[in-house]
């Protein structure tokens, strides 16, 4: 069991069976965005990235608990920005591990056993919404597999290692994968377990479900759904925040 912390302080969420659960991944480095420090706690409108991100979840109003995983190192930082929100959600802390794929695994493991569905979610894509969240929800109840997306509008290229097109896939059937991927827990568990076991590094979560053996259902996510990887992400995302009419 990887290292918890409830920072509730007491328990808000369902006490029976059928709790939906969300974990937040943002235990990463950010060194893509070059600015020496995590990038989930870049500032975004006056609010750190990962700060939006929770809030999109505590305010659906959809979820029972959140389970953020996190750098050890940044535990009290972290647990700063969560105190507006600890008494409006079940929300636990697990450390995270060398990578995304074992710190998602950590996070399966922290969650209480009263949820049965669990979202998983990049810290850095902080402009999820209700119905995207919603959508996530129920396409994992009825299908047991989910991953929010959009389809492709460009034309995708197939290359090998010299960049030499080998083929082009019909574009009507190329989605670009977003977060939130969810999935029924018991789903996710043995996809988890089955990369253990054959040593399988998955690209994703829904990945590691297909290389199980269950099937994943494709929603529509939203172009705005974004990760954000460059400082010119966070200009985008300030844009974004600016169109938006609320700031949930």
């Amino acid at each position: 069991m990887p290292e918890v912390d409830n920072i509730t302080g007491t328990k808000h969420g369902k006490k029976n069976e059928g709790a939906v659960g969300a974990i937040i991944v943002a235990a990463g480095k950010g060194s893509r965005m070059g600015l020496g420090y995590n990038k989930v706690f870049a500032d975004l409108r006056g609010r750190p990235v990962i700060e939006w991100t929770i809030r999109k979840f505590v305010y659906s109003q959809l979820i029972d608990t959140m389970i953020l995983v996190i750098n050890p190192d940044e535990k009290e930082a972290m647990a700063r920005i969560c105190q507006p929100y600890i008494n409006k959600i079940d929300l636990i802390m697990a450390n995270g591990g060398d990578s995304r794929q074992e710190s998602v695994y950590n996070g399966l493991k922290a969650l209480p056993e009263t949820v049965e569905i669990v979202l998983i979610h990049d810290g850095a894509r902080p402009f999820v919404d209700r119905n995207i969240i919603e959508s996530s929800i129920k396409t994992a109840k009825e299908q047991g597999a989910a991953c929010a997306g959009i389809p492709a509008k460009d034309t995708i290229k197939i290359v090998d290692s010299k960049r030499t097109v080998q083929s082009t896939p019909e574009r009507s059937l190329m989605w670009h994968a977003q977060t939130p991927q969810s999935f029924k827990r018991s789903i996710i568990m043995k996809a988890y377990k089955n990369a253990m076991e054959k040593d399988i590094l998955g690209t994703d979560d829904a990945s590691l479900a297909e290389l199980a053996g269950f099937p994943v259902t494709m929603f529509e996510g939203s172009s705005r759904n974004i990760k954000l990887t460059s400082a010119d992400d966070i200009i985008l995302g300030e844009f974004f925040i600016g169109l938006s009419k609320t700031e949930f």
